[in-house]
């Protein structure tokens, strides 16, 4: 269903395109010459190391560690409790059997979480895997600037 049309939206283009170059310049966008177009889309490889810093940056190593541990029992139950080892398994089932509108809803909402947890345990893996490079950057930027000021 498309969204009702809402004037409130529009930008000048001259506005949008600046806009979109000033942030493929900052590398936030990627440009992408399509033929006679332009396109422009998010640096997927930048996003995902921003994520990884944000992780290491605002947690522990120990916090890591136990996010991973948490979410990994937490798949573990799911795989116990559904019989499955994965949640493309649990999306399967729902075809099996006739399940009541709750089991249904219940399943679906195994399903989304469990994926959520594949992908926090995939960056959490990363940044426990990249902290000691990371912190040590951080400490050598410190060092720099302290000895700047002196």
């Amino acid at each position: 269903m498309f969204a009702p049309f809402d004037l409130r939206s529009y930008a000048a283009w001259s506005t949008t395109n600046e806009e979109l170059q000033a942030l493929a310049e900052q590398g936030q966008l990627r440009r992408v010459e399509s033929g006679e177009t332009t396109r422009y889309q998010p640096d997927y490889t930048r996003l995902l190391f921003e994520e990884i810093r944000t992780l290491i940056e605002e947690n522990t190593r120990e916090e890591l560690r136990n996010e991973l541990t948490a979410i990994t029992e937490e798949i573990e139950e799911w795989q116990a409790t559904y019989d499955v080892e994965t949640w493309e398994e649990l999306e399967q089932s729902l075809a099996d059997r006739d399940f009541s509108s709750d089991e249904l809803r219940e399943r679906r909402d195994v399903i989304g979480r469990w994926e959520e947890n594949q992908e926090d345990r995939r960056l959490i893996k990363h940044a426990l895997a990249l902290y000691s490079d990371v912190e040590a950057a951080r400490d050598q930027m410190i060092d720099v600037a302290d000895r700047a000021t002196r």
